[in-house]
């Protein structure tokens, strides 16, 4: 099982993306990320976008993909970083129905994450022992 996720930023035509856990460099902290995250909208001249967070996942045996499964949650970016929970790039990215960004919302976080809905899809495949597709 392979699964990738990442921030899509439509002012930035999808950036960070897949490249979100190294955007700003392998090393750069998340701070060092969200700055570089406003200041590419700042030259863009937008101060927010709309944005989501998407995952990915596929299981495979051998050379043969099993089952693949996606999820996404829509919002936009943070006018600045709030909140302290979550990780990664929660705390910049405004969920409009909890009215508050992902890093602020806690546990309401797991109902409808990307990565959530993904492995829910995951798992309902599993758990019915579906067969592959040939």
């Amino acid at each position: 099982m392979a699964e990738d996720s990442g921030l899509e930023i439509d002012a930035l035509h999808g950036e960070p993306g897949v490249e979100s856990a190294r955007y700003a460099g392998v090393e750069s902290s998340y701070p060092e990320k969200f700055a570089r995250i406003y200041g590419e909208l700042r030259a863009v001249g937008r101060q927010a976008s709309p944005a989501r967070f998407v995952c990915a996942l596929a299981l495979a045996r051998a050379d043969r993909i099993l089952f693949e499964a996606a999820g996404t949650i829509e919002g936009r970016i943070a006018d600045r970083p709030s909140g302290a929970g979550g990780f990664g790039y929660d705390p910049i990215f405004y969920y409009p129905p909890f009215e508050a960004t992902l890093a602020e919302v806690g546990e309401r976080k797991s109902t409808v994450s990307h990565r959530g809905q993904a492995f829910r899809t995951l798992r309902t495949f599993l758990d019915q022992g579906l067969k592959p597709n040939s």
